[in-house]
């Protein structure tokens, strides 16, 4: 159902009015007294995640007020789709309060808030609707939520329909809306195309591995590489992870989420851009033909890798796919990744740590991100910190005996893989939410999506 309608399409909406506590008093002071005694026997003190309908003389609606904090906040409004009788609401600000942030950024709130994972069971109801103020551009808003909640259905749904295969499928599809041509190396074939990594961690499942490949744009733009983590589960191999950590890696495909709902606005939005997506997708299976602990396997970049940890695989089918989109010499490499724990244990499960081997490039997605409230958090790529993956068999391992400075170390493994004359950026992102909360419902979730894709439309457009 559509969430976002144009100003022009209903006139009967019912304001929707939000207010700071500080300013509630001065509202009421200009109503009838109906009103005031209303609002105070409910009350309503306008505390941000609260919302008051006050009744019409028909019986319905007259005007909805909806508390808010006095900083700007995407989440504003994003309680009320789910909350709210179903209908039709227009912003409404209170007169002479200057809003608290754009009516766009309180639409796109209002969007996220109005989501639900509906795969396996019906909604629970329908949301509520809002009226954009009259001038709004309707379609970016939808774009970027159409965009978070892809991120959020891919990693919700569970691997038995979103296998590697099917993470192909929704590539596709995806491909086929924007005229991009999609092709994918799977099986064998990756041995036969050099892609021995990817095959050497996907192997042992009965779900032939794959690197799945987009390409849209004009050869004359610039071009650009995202790629994404595709593990569609992940039982950490012969190293395998206990049942609490096993849980919940449906989710390890996250970053394979972010990298295609980002192309997906990337070509939505028609940047001028020529972009590749590669996803490399797998499932880390037990099996007879599992990589094991101590293995040497060969990559597609021609170093040698040691087996440290066979639940370190992520960071392992990913140096195929950066070696690949090194072939084409982008101007810029951006990848995503569900990639590690001490991430989260740095910065907690809202922050993505974000690396790259460009300061200004570091800075310049950071200021994005303050921008679009969708945080990320730049974290040192510490050369001295790669002797931690020596190796006294190959090149270097995948993994070491330290714990200390997991996400580091992961990321400098990826970035023996990037030539040091491509721009590159890293972000290593939880995908998910542990809890409920308005407009971020528990489940998946897009960490650092929208602001890598501002941060891409200040770059090129």
């Amino acid at each position: 159902m559509t969430v976002l309608i144009e100003s022009s399409q209903d006139s009967s909406a019912i304001p929707l009015t939000p207010l700071t506590a500080s300013q509630l008093p001065n509202w009421l002071s200009a109503q009838a007294e109906p009103v005031r005694r209303w609002v105070e026997a409910l009350g309503f003190v306008a505390r941000p995640v609260t919302w008051c309908a006050i009744p019409a003389d028909d019986g319905g609606i007259a005007r909805v007020l909806s508390g808010v904090a006095a900083t700007p906040d995407l989440y504003a409004l994003s309680h009320l789709p789910l909350a709210l009788p179903d209908g039709a609401y227009r912003l409404d600000p209170p007169p002479g309060g200057a809003p608290i942030q754009p009516p766009e950024r309180d639409a796109l709130g209002f969007a996220l808030g109005a989501y639900a994972f509906t795969r396996y069971r019906a909604p629970k109801r329908a949301a509520a609707r809002l009226v954009l103020p009259p001038g709004g551009e309707r379609a970016p808003i939808e774009r970027a939520a159409a965009a978070v909640a892809r991120v959020r259905d891919l990693v919700n749904t569970p691997t038995e329909d979103m296998g590697p295969a099917e993470l192909e499928a929704a590539t596709r599809a995806l491909g086929d809306a924007h005229g991009a041509r999609v092709h994918a190396v799977i099986g064998d074939e990756l041995l036969a195309q050099n892609f021995p990594a990817i095959h050497a961690v996907g192997r042992a499942s009965h779900r032939a591995p794959r690197l799945i490949a987009l390409e849209w744009g004009d050869a004359a733009h610039p071009r650009i590489a995202i790629i994404g983590k595709g593990v569609c589960f992940d039982t950490g191999g012969l190293d395998i992870k206990p049942p609490e950590a096993m849980r919940w890696m449906k989710k390890d495909m996250g970053g394979a989420a972010h990298a295609i709902a980002l192309a997906g606005l990337v070509m939505g939005e028609r940047l001028p851009v020529r972009l590749q997506l590669l996803v490399p997708a797998v499932e880390n299976a037990i099996g007879p033909n599992a990589f094991r602990p101590g293995e040497v396997i060969r990559t597609r970049a021609g170093m040698s890798v040691e087996i440290d940890n066979t639940d370190a695989e992520g960071r392992v089918v990913l140096g195929d796919a950066l070696a690949c989109a090194s072939e084409s010499n982008p101007v810029l490499m951006l990848d995503f990744a569900t990639l590690t724990g001490a991430a989260r244990i740095a910065l907690g499960p809202e922050l993505p740590a974000l690396f790259s081997n460009r300061d200004e490039e570091s800075a310049r997605f950071h200021a994005a991100s303050r921008d679009t409230q969708d945080p990320v958090w730049p974290m040192p790529l510490w050369k001295p910190y790669g002797s931690m993956l020596d190796s006294i068999v190959a090149d270097f391992a995948n993994s070491g005996p330290s714990r200390m400075a997991g996400a580091i170390t992961a990321a400098l493994y990826l970035d023996r893989f990037v030539p040091p004359a491509i721009p590159w950026l890293h972000l290593d992102t939880y995908a998910w939410n542990e809890i409920d909360r308005p407009g971020r419902p528990r489940g998946g979730e897009a960490l650092g999506m929208r602001a890598a894709f501002e941060y891409l439309r200040r770059r090129f457009a």
